[in-house]
């Protein structure tokens, strides 16, 4: 996909997902656009194995956007970072599509697990929403289509179309009596 294509479909997505956005040409102004289009060009960098210039590029669109991504993430399409500021994503961190993340997140690894190549970082589903100030910790799955409430500490496991809130995160399956209360 050229990076035209990969433009539109961001500008589209920030469009559809966020309603204080009033036009494409106010989308162009979005963090969440311009640290998407530095990770993809990090990310092919980094794969390349030019490490140095992955990480040039993943810092000066984090001193721009406030959001830092490790240029080895794996990130899919069509997803938000809402405000930016603050989101920290790790180095085998791994989202998928159409995903919604708040300021303040971390994506971030575990004390203890050491070597090159290790899975440190969590994996994200598709449709997955994560609070503002949630921090997902370790190599664990947050499921398709899961909830995570603001400021939860999720350190195990979110099945598809669970609710994981609190500290540590209580996880609430769709099965569960208080599902709907905490399901937004």
């Amino acid at each position: 996909m050229n990076i035209f294509k990969i433009i539109k479909l961001e500008m589209d997505n920030i469009l559809a997902k966020d309603p204080a956005v009033k036009n494409k040409f106010e989308a162009l102004l979005y963090p969440s656009l311009h640290a998407v289009i530095n990770h993809r060009a990090a990310h092919y960098l980094y794969k390349k194995r030019f490490f140095f210039l992955a990480r040039l590029i993943s810092q000066i669109s984090r001193f721009f956007t406030g959001i830092e991504i490790h240029p080895g993430a794996t990130i899919g399409k069509r997803n938000l970072f809402d405000h930016g500021m603050g989101i920290v994503i790790g180095e085998t961190a791994v989202i998928g599509n159409d995903c919604t993340i708040y300021h303040g997140v971390t994506l971030g690894g575990i004390a203890g697990i050491t070597g090159k190549n290790k899975k440190r970082h969590p994996t994200i589903g598709n449709n997955v929403s994560v609070g503002t100030g949630a921090k997902i910790l370790g190599n664990i799955t947050i499921g398709n289509n899961a909830k995570i409430g603001a400021n939860s500490v999720v350190l195990k496991d979110v099945p598809n179309n669970a609710v994981a809130v609190g500290i540590p995160a209580r996880i609430i399956t769709k099965d569960a009596e208080d599902y709907y209360m905490w399901h937004i």
